[in-house]
């Protein structure tokens, strides 16, 4: 499984959108790459309604979230559609990132070793792994993934605006002190007056 500090494979996946997504070239600013076993089944489909309800949070944060699956894209397409997901969600049928990422092997499931899908997440910053949930548990996940991408500084950009708009105030009450001097020099202009 992918750790800490590694780059994201060089593996091009087809998203419910039409579009080529190049797991190599994620960009900078943080990229949430979550896996999940099968579209329309219950713990997928909370998993892809919450980060689809973080929308805002995530916007904010400057994340992008892309969920991947070995389902078609056809299948995204429905899912996607039934549920109003704003995630974009990504096609692996031959399974290749699901593997080069560690999202493939041996789990346990009602007690028993069985080969098949492990429900991980990956969040990018920088193009690099920041941080890897290895087993994830639905409940709460998304809140996690949410506080981790602000630990990574992500928040920042958000206060920006407020601090560039206290800025101006300051340069306009400059002004006031400048125009104390020329009150000075009408002084000396009323006691001509009185001569």
């Amino acid at each position: 499984m992918l750790k800490a500090g590694d780059k994201a494979p060089n593996i091009d996946l087809v998203s419910d959108r039409g579009d080529t997504v190049s797991l190599g070239k994620l960009g900078p600013g943080p990229v949430v790459v979550y896996f999940y076993p099968r579209d329309d089944t219950p713990g997928c489909t909370v998993e892809a309604k919450d980060f689809t309800a973080a929308k805002r949070a995530l916007d904010k944060l400057g994340a992008r979230v892309f969920g991947v699956s070995k389902d078609s894209v056809q299948s995204h397409c429905k899912f996607r559609d039934k549920y109003g997901l704003t995630v974009s969600l990504l096609s692996d049928p031959s399974l290749d990132a699901h593997r080069a990422f560690g999202a493939y092997g041996e789990k346990t499931m009602y007690g028993k070793k069985v080969l098949g899908v492990i429900r991980s997440t990956f969040l990018f910053d920088g193009g690099k792994v920041a941080r890897v949930w290895p087993t994830v548990k639905v409940a709460g996940h998304v809140d996690a993934v949410l506080a981790a991408i602000g630990e990574l500084g992500g928040a920042a950009p958000a206060k920006a605006p407020a601090a560039k708009k206290a800025a101006p105030a300051a340069k306009k009450a400059a002004p006031a002190k400048k125009a104390a001097p020329a009150a000075k020099k009408a002084a000396p202009a009323a006691k001509k007056a009185k001569k």
